[in-house]
C-alpha cells in the first residue's frame, strides 16, 4: 500500500476542521499525529486521516441504529 503525506491545509479541507481544533484533538489523542518533515513543516499520513473520517461516519451510523 502506498503511503501519501498530506499537508495541514488539505487535512483541514478533508475534515472541515480548523488548525487549532485539529491540534486540540491531537493533544487529546483523538486525531492522528502529524509527521515532522522539517523544523517548520509537518504532514499527515493520508490513510490515517481517511481512517479517522471513516470511524466518525461509522460512529454516526451506529448511533442512528440505536
Amino acid at each position: 500500500m502506498d503511503k501519501k503525506l498530506i499537508k495541514q491545509s488539505e487535512v483541514s479541507n478533508e475534515t472541515g476542521m480548523s488548525k487549532s481544533h485539529m491540534y486540540a484533538l491531537i493533544k487529546r489523542g483523538l486525531f492522528p499525529k502529524p509527521i515532522k518533515l522539517s523544523e517548520r513543516s509537518s504532514a499527515w499520513v493520508e490513510s490515517e486521516v481517511q481512517d479517522w473520517i471513516d470511524a466518525k461516519i461509522a460512529a454516526r451510523d451506529q448511533e442512528c441504529l440505536q
